[in-house]
């Protein structure tokens, strides 16, 4: 069982203890492989991985993945780590780069862009081994902890994109599940990857104790974030939100009109 998640802050609370019981339930051989978000997509559908903690956007361009579990990286309302930073009225945005960790997010700010100013710029990509003042764009997505410390006095306006969403929507955002490619059997690491997340929620202090620092924030606004920026279950109301982001991505082309919906196991 080779499993996939997100190297940024906020899958700390998904994982907690996720190694310990793949061993003990798969063997030795079961590992957790940590990588962006993006490149997590690519190597479930390349059978890479079994399971991965994927972005959504990736789920509805068609895979026939399984959704694993009811954890899932989720908002309802600001969410500070997904950001636009605009160099210019986002209203005059005409050049956008693309931070390359996350299409949910990419899909995010297009679909918010669009619904809000009917704005459709020029992509550009913005590599994360890039700094923010070597890109050329009026604005810029940013996310995962580089997001959490944007550069100061470069930009005119900066929007949170959770933030964005639930005000436009009035529904939560989506932004990563847990999805198994065809052919592996979900029920026993489903259990896992719940239990993990339970455990999780239960250690927030604990997580934000060791990783605060070395992200250069402090344990309170590490643990604010945990339990007031982010959502880590899938219940009706995500699975509502996720059904309204995959028809705006629809139909900006950026999932088929036919992607399959999610189905909550």
């Amino acid at each position: 069982m080779r499993v996939g998640a997100v190297s940024y802050l906020n899958t700390r609370p998904l994982v907690c203890g996720l190694s310990d019981r793949l061993r003990q339930s798969f063997g030795s051989d079961a590992s957790l492989q940590f990588d962006l978000p993006s490149r997590l997509a690519d190597r479930l559908a390349s059978r890479d991985l079994d399971v991965a903690l994927i972005p959504t956007v990736e789920y509805f361009r068609g895979n026939h993945y399984q959704l694993v579990s009811n954890a899932a990286i989720a908002c309802r309302g600001p969410v500070w780590s997904v950001r636009l930073m605009s160099r210019v009225d986002v209203a005059k945005i005409r050049t956008l780069a693309l931070d390359e960790g996350s299409r949910t997010s990419q899909a995010l700010v297009q679909i918010l862009l669009w619904k809000l100013y009917k704005l459709r710029p020029e992509l550009r990509p913005f590599p994360i081994s890039v700094s923010a003042d070597q890109i050329h764009a009026d604005a810029l997505l940013m996310i995962g902890d580089r997001a959490m410390h944007p550069p100061q006095g470069q930009f005119r306006e900066i929007w949170d994109l959770g933030d964005r969403w639930c005000r436009w929507s009035e529904r939560p955002f989506v932004f990563a599940v847990w999805a198994a490619r065809s052919g592996v059997e979900i029920e026993a690491i489903s259990t896992l990857l719940n239990a993990s997340r339970d455990e999780g929620i239960e250690q927030f202090q604990e997580i934000a104790e060791r990783d605060a620092g070395p992200l250069g924030l402090t344990v309170a606004d590490c643990v604010s974030y945990f339990a007031h920026n982010l959502h880590f279950h899938l219940g009706p109301n995500e699975l509502s939100g996720l059904e309204l982001f995959r028809r705006c991505a629809a139909e900006l082309s950026l999932v088929d009109v036919g992607a399959e919906r999610v189905e909550q196991q």
